[in-house]
């Protein structure tokens, strides 16, 4: 189960790079964030830690819906603009994407090797921090940078429960802090974003 939702959460990523509308690049946001809840709810079963259970519902609640509806409805407030095609060409991404991959497989061999457990899992972590910094690097328009930004979020999450088997919960409650504070300046670079195009 773990290995599939590993699977879906790296095709999503993948998927959301070739994706020219801003709607359905947060849907893929979306299904990305609610795979990382489910795999956080299925390493809490297995570890039978609470912390992480929580953890896993409130990632469900607040990145796979709160975060996704929060960004559509304020790109709707601000009327930006829904297509969003990429400044790297098809052609140029189909060769970048499995060049980042086994690039990242070599890079965290060494990281592996010091790791006993769910050692695939941590280089999929880092090449899933590299695609999103991908998907940062390859639009203009500021709606698909932030949805690479919180993307990133998401890979060092991935990399913090599956390299540590669970984090603790107090570092857990940080990174949704930081990504409240992370929404309050979205909000203002979708307002600004708004007056530039108005």
């Amino acid at each position: 189960m773990v290995d599939f939702l590993i699977g879906v959460f790296l095709a999503t990523l993948i998927t959301s790079l070739f994706t020219t509308r801003l709607y359905r690049l947060l849907f893929w946001y979306s299904l990305n964030s609610l795979t990382l809840g489910l795999l956080a709810l299925s390493i809490s079963k297995e570890l039978d830690d609470t912390a992480m259970l929580i953890t896993g519902i409130a990632t469900i609640v607040l990145k796979a819906l709160v975060i996704p509806y929060t960004l559509k409805y304020l790109s709707q407030k601000f009327h930006l603009i829904r297509q969003i095609t990429p400044e790297i060409k098809v052609q140029y991404a189909v060769i970048f994407i499995p060049a980042i991959l086994v690039f990242t497989f070599y890079l965290a061999e060494p990281i592996t090797l010091m790791i006993h457990n769910h050692t695939n899992y941590v280089a999929v972590s880092i090449s899933s921090l590299f695609l999103s910094l991908l998907l940062m690097m390859e639009h203009k328009n500021i709606a698909p940078k932030i949805v690479g930004f919180l993307s990133m979020e998401n890979a060092l999450f991935l990399l913090g429960i599956t390299a540590t088997n669970g984090m603790p919960m107090l570092v857990e409650l940080g990174i949704f802090f930081d990504l409240m504070m992370a929404i309050v300046v979205i909000n203002l670079l979708f307002h600004r974003e708004g007056l530039k195009n108005a």
